[in-house]
């Protein structure tokens, strides 16, 4: 599993997650796959694209999953 730190700041939308982690190519790319539901937040299926992603959470795309921490 990976792990991304959020350096202090309070949050990061789900779509720039998935972008920086390389889960994906594009920001569009990103969008495309959260609004598809292939993204689980926490084990739930997310379709907010910019939803806040905050310390603690576990995001999951296919086999790829990564916890956000502080």
């Amino acid at each position: 599993m990976n792990e991304f730190s959020l350096e202090g700041r309070p949050h990061i939308e789900l779509c720039d997650l998935l972008k920086i982690m390389g889960f994906c190519s594009s920001g569009g790319m990103a969008k495309n796959l959260i609004a598809e539901g292939n993204v689980t937040v926490d084990g739930k299926v997310e379709h907010r694209k910019r939803c806040k992603i905050r310390d603690g959470q576990v995001i999951s795309l296919n086999e790829n999953k990564v916890t956000v921490t502080n």
